[in-house]
């Protein structure tokens, strides 16, 4: 059995007279988004690999992200 990598992202989601909201979604649930309604939402950062990891960034969490020298990156 193949497993299929899943990429998440976060993007920012517009509500009606009221701030944007940030949400999370999987990068095909993205891209099916976006073609269904082309520049409505903005996206902020893809390429996560866990769900985790996007709601942090969503809810303004810091993330480690591994570089080759080991820092961290918000």
């Amino acid at each position: 059995m193949n497993k299929v990598a899943v990429s998440w992202v976060v993007y920012l989601m517009p509500l009606n007279h009221k701030e944007p909201v940030k949400a999370v979604c999987e990068q095909t649930e993205w891209e099916d988004i976006e073609l269904g309604r082309p520049g409505v939402n903005t996206l902020i950062q893809g390429g996560f690999t866990s769900e985790a990891a996007a709601e942090k960034v969503a809810r303004g969490e810091p993330v480690f992200v591994p570089t080759l020298w080991g820092k961290r990156r918000a």
